[in-house]
């Protein structure tokens, strides 16, 4: 599959997992396919407390996009899609999970030794107008450096082909940032489904991780209730975001993009 790169995607290298530190098969399927899912990471009561702020959140975002003409602000979209941005700033809760162990563990063997939380959100996908995220990596967003960082796509409903769950191509992120155009439903770096993309199921509580150049797309929700998602994301201690025209962006909010691990090995 021809694919051009992002102008600022020179000479990258893919980062292998650290042997040993995670089992073989998440190594392996990292490393060739871009992605692999920790199953039932998390169990309901520890979901349960996340949920109820998430929820409280989504409902804010939710009247907001209402009284838009429209109902729509970028991406987001009433009764489509909805994103409740950096509940960390506003949630006990939503801070002590983004410091649960597994998340650390995940960054040592994945990213590096120094990382920080890079960003968090909570998504949920509505029944109401079924919609489709395109194609699109996490680095055509945003484009940082190091291009490769860590998403962790947490499950808090199950997340199946019905309600909209990830869709993954893999193999393709070790070209690093593909080229994006900017769509009405968001960045897109290719429009048709490629050979051997897969839908990524997922029971509540598990972890759908994958690279930041890793594409992937949800398709729309035509089940009669909410799928929700919390998007924890980890990049290297020292990453910077980088936009046209002006300079490196330090990833070191201190109340936002807190370090999680630290000098660990």
């Amino acid at each position: 599959m021809e694919l051009a790169l992002h102008p600022w995607n020179r000479g990258f290298d893919w980062e292998p997992a650290a042997p040993g530190a995670l089992p073989d098969a998440w190594c392996e399927a990292w490393n060739e396919r871009g992605f692999f899912v920790v199953p039932d990471a998390f169990g309901p009561a520890e979901l349960a407390p996340l949920v109820a702020d998430l929820d409280a959140f989504d409902a804010e975002v939710s009247a907001f996009l209402e009284t838009r003409p429209d109902k729509k602000l970028f991406v987001a979209e009433g009764g489509n899609l909805t994103f409740s941005l950096h509940p960390v700033l506003r949630s006990s809760q939503a801070r002590k999970f983004c410091e649960h162990p597994v998340f650390a563990e995940l960054a040592h063997a994945l990213v590096g030794p120094d990382v920080r939380l890079y960003w968090d959100q909570a998504v949920y996908k509505k029944p109401e107008r079924p919609g489709t995220l395109p194609w699109h990596q996490d680095n055509g967003y945003t484009y940082v450096e190091p291009q490769q960082y860590l998403t962790c796509w947490v499950a808090l409903t199950d997340a199946t082909e019905e309600n909209g769950c990830p869709w993954v191509a893999p193999g393709l992120h070790r070209r690093g940032t593909l080229a994006h155009r900017l769509t009405p439903a968001g960045w897109e770096c290719f429009a048709d489904d490629p050979p051997g993309a897969v839908p990524v199921e997922a029971r509540a509580g598990s972890i759908v991780v994958f690279s930041s150049l890793t594409p992937h797309k949800t398709g729309p929700n035509t089940s009669e209730a909410v799928r929700k998602a919390y998007i924890v994301q980890i990049a290297p201690d020292g990453a910077v975001a980088l936009h046209e025209g002006l300079p490196p962006e330090p990833l070191d909010h201190p109340e936002r993009q807190f370090r999680l691990a630290a000098g660990a090995g």
